[in-house]
């Protein structure tokens, strides 16, 4: 990620426009040298953004790394809240703590007029949920076009725009996280904070 403090590395960086198919023994090869054979450096925080579901990588992930937590992510959609169901079900049977839940595309905000709409999903729908599993909502991050373009250009929109408004809810969705990891335990599902709209 350029002019940022972050570092990455993606099991198909290297091959272009084609389709990385693996089994799962090479799934979890992958994962170990990802682990294991990166030279990372010296890290804050390692974040491995995992496919949905409760495959392969995810327990094998569990079952050899001491995580400090999951941080489940997910849209508004029903199909895609299911999902987040096994996913919670599951690190809990594994002893993984759940940090919290990540409502993403919450809203889609028009760049020319401001407007806002729940295209994927009622609002609160992910609120309910949450309230149901007994975990918090972290934040709920809109869907802009400025965000796309950054992802586009593989720029952090805090770095490229740190004073726009989804810029804010990811820095306040890393503090939350990172209070959450300091503090040695998940958060307080009564103590849910206040989640910026736009």
């Amino acid at each position: 990620m350029k002019d940022s403090a972050i570092r990455a590395n993606a099991a198909h960086s290297s091959i272009k426009a084609q389709p990385v198919i693996l089994r799962a023994p090479m799934i979890v090869k992958t994962l170990d040298q990802m682990l294991r054979q990166v030279a990372w450096g010296e890290l804050d925080v390692l974040v491995l953004d995992l496919p949905p579901g409760t495959g392969d990588v995810q327990l094998s992930l569990a079952q050899r790394v001491a995580l400090s937590g999951a941080l489940v992510i997910s849209t508004p959609q029903e199909v895609a809240l299911q999902d987040v169901r096994r996913a919670i079900a599951m690190f809990e049977r594994v002893g993984v703590p759940v940090l919290g839940l990540v409502e993403n595309m919450a809203e889609f905000v028009c760049s020319h007029c401001g407007h806002s709409a729940h295209i994927f999903g009622p609002k609160g729908g992910v609120m309910q949920d949450a309230r149901e599993l007994g975990v918090s909502v972290l934040a709920q991050l809109p869907l802009t076009e400025l965000l796309r373009v950054c992802c586009d250009a593989g720029t952090p929109i805090n770095v490229a725009h740190p004073e726009a408004p989804d810029s804010l809810a990811f820095l306040e969705l890393a503090q939350r996280v990172a209070e959450i990891l300091e503090s040695g335990g998940g958060p307080d599902v009564q103590g849910t904070p206040e989640i910026r709209t736009f």
